[in-house]
């Protein structure tokens, strides 16, 4: 009976165990090891090609905020749809790990604002626009209202001089 209830005992902990780490685990957003200035390159050409602008999306694994923002943005189709449809997306890493402050310095320290910020550049790499993201926030998350502002104020189409030209 004492050997049944040891047992019992130590498979419950061992569940009970592996449920919180489960629960934990560190989500794999943002890629500490990446090569942000190369990946940048890649993407400023990427949009170029395709006439959209670079969205950056500054931050890491750590903030829960930057989790909030990637989870709100791909799990919402219309949100999903205008990323995709205006800009090449590039998840850039700050972490202790790496800060990829060469990177962020060259973009004028957009971390002055706090994670996630985010970045949009033209297709030639241009800074065009640095977005604190707490003004995206409603209560405890991000309001679509204003992300879909946001995303549709600086796509590619909304800076087309042709569209402000007197008719």
């Amino acid at each position: 009976m004492l050997l049944q209830r040891t047992l019992f005992a130590a498979l419950f902990f061992l569940f009970i165990g592996s449920g919180v780490s489960a629960q934990t685990a560190k989500p794999n957003i943002y890629n500490p090891q990446a090569n942000a200035a190369a990946e940048m390159q890649q993407a400023i050409k990427t949009a170029k090609a395709q006439n959209k602008h670079v969205l950056l999306q500054i931050g890491g694994n750590w903030c829960s905020w930057c989790i909030k923002f990637h989870n709100f943005t791909t799990t919402d189709a219309q949100l999903d749809s205008a990323l995709r449809a205006n800009y090449v997306v590039l998840k850039v890493n700050h972490s202790k790990e790496n800060q990829n402050l060469e990177v962020l310095q060259k973009l004028d320290y957009p971390q002055r604002f706090g994670f996630p910020v985010f970045v949009v550049l033209d297709g030639e790499g241009k800074r065009l626009h640095t977005q604190n993201s707490a003004y995206l926030e409603e209560d405890k998350g991000y309001s679509k209202k204003k992300v879909l502002e946001f995303l549709g104020h600086w796509s590619k189409p909304a800076l087309e001089p042709e569209r402000y030209k007197k008719r």
